[in-house]
């Protein structure tokens, strides 16, 4: 079927331009779900490839590592040619089983619930540093991307990974322009998207270079003194195996959780009644941190390639075919969720796949639900009056579901 047979002509759920102009798509996936949720999308100047829109069907495919691979491709792109950067290591979330799950291991017990609770503390601190800069006097006008769900996740991956506090300004510069390089507001003149990431990857690489280096000679209590540490086989990652952890470190922890604590936000402002329920019940913050999850649930899509023919709902899926899992429909799947569309922080069971699910299950999501915890908790019950102080921007990407910028304006309770 052409897609401009279809109810939701003019709307391509692949193209980076569909997100930065009008959001997530969730009528055409409505669409897809309820007529067609393996959809065989071709009307594309890259890749075709199957669309899976529903819950059980994500959840399915991603149990499978054997028959949907992560390789050759993480993502589906809307270009002709799909880019490449063959010169940097794949990172942990491009790697396939059996490679994935000795890399993974290496470093999970340092994102377990246990590791959590001992840095508990500092995250804290973090937190409220950051949101008190904010809310000096009673009556305020901010980014809140700029000011705390930005700054916030930076400032906490920095000081796990042992990087100096100066230079925690470079993380947001280089995450901007990696994630964002295909978005006009991130672009470099005379750069296509593609040589702009890989010119970014270039400096992030030589700075972790010089602190590996450094790490080496004086380790600490630091996850870049553990990437020199760690062995595979009986020998010690090389430098760039090393440096793809910085990268995957720098960019998932940081942009993930950015997204997710704005899209939250953003759903609060909306939603205000949910703002006067966690104030009068402070133990809904973390059923809030779950829905704030499922309602923006910040990666867009992952693509996976099928290493043979699988059927799925009377379609055939060849050997060789692309795959994208669009979490955020999974996450409004009516048959999974009561009132989909309808922001509730008391929702529960919320069986979202924000982070992920089977053998990618996002490693830092405890992490995730701590920091945007703490940025909640210390701002949301502070809050008389809040309100949109300009427009809502978007990141122009079919990965990230971004929010660029979040003005807002606000009133305190009396102190």
């Amino acid at each position: 079927m052409a897609t401009e047979a279809l109810p939701f002509e003019g709307i391509h759920i692949i193209h980076p331009e569909t997100y930065a102009e009008h959001g997530y798509p969730h009528d055409a996936w409505a669409w897809m779900r309820a007529n067609d949720p393996v959809f065989r999308w071709e009307e594309t100047e890259g890749l075709p490839f199957w669309a899976i829109t529903k819950h059980a069907d994500v959840t399915e495919i991603s149990k499978l590592p054997d028959v949907f691979a992560n390789g050759p491709r993480l993502t589906i792109s809307h270009e002709a040619e799909e880019p490449r950067m063959e010169e940097f290591p794949p990172t942990l979330i491009q790697m396939d089983n059996p490679r994935h799950a000795v890399y993974r291991k290496l470093i999970a017990h340092r994102f377990s619930p246990s590791a959590l609770r001992r840095m508990h503390d500092d995250v804290e601190q973090i937190g409220r540093e950051i949101v008190d800069a904010l809310v000096q006097d009673d009556v305020g006008e901010c980014d809140f991307v700029k000011e705390v769900s930005a700054p916030l996740p930076i400032a906490v991956i920095a000081w796990l990974l042992g990087v100096p506090r100066e230079d925690w300004n470079l993380l947001f510069d280089w995450t901007n322009r990696i994630i964002g390089a295909g978005d006009p507001e991130f672009a470099e003149e005379g750069k296509t998207p593609q040589e702009a990431a890989r010119g970014t990857m270039v400096e992030l690489f030589t700075y972790f270079a010089k602190l590996v280096e450094e790490k080496k000679q004086k380790p600490g209590d630091d996850l870049i003194s553990l990437f020199t540490q760690m062995e595979v086989d009986g020998k010690k990652l090389d430098l760039m195996d090393q440096l793809a952890w910085c990268l995957i470190i720098v960019v998932a922890g940081n942009e993930t959780t950015r997204n997710g604590t704005s899209g939250g936000m953003l759903a609060f402002v909306e939603n205000q009644s949910e703002i006067r329920r966690l104030q009068a019940d402070p133990d809904l913050i973390g059923p809030a941190v779950e829905e704030c999850v499922r309602w923006s649930t910040p990666i867009i899509h992952f693509a996976r390639t099928a290493t043979r023919d699988y059927e799925l709902r009377g379609k055939t899926i060849r050997e060789g075919d692309a795959v994208a899992l669009f979490y955020p429909s999974a996450n409004r799947d009516e048959e999974v969720f009561d009132e989909p569309y309808r922001f509730r922080i008391d929702r529960n069971p919320n069986r979202h796949l924000g982070f992920g699910v089977g053998e990618h299950f996002c490693l830092g999501s405890h992490l995730a639900r701590l920091e945007m915890k703490v940025a909640y908790k210390h701002l949301l019950p502070r809050i008389d009056e809040i309100e949109l102080a300009g427009p809502v921007e978007r990141l122009r990407s079919s990965l990230v579901g971004g929010v660029k910028h979040l003005p807002i304006r606000y009133k305190l309770k009396p102190a």
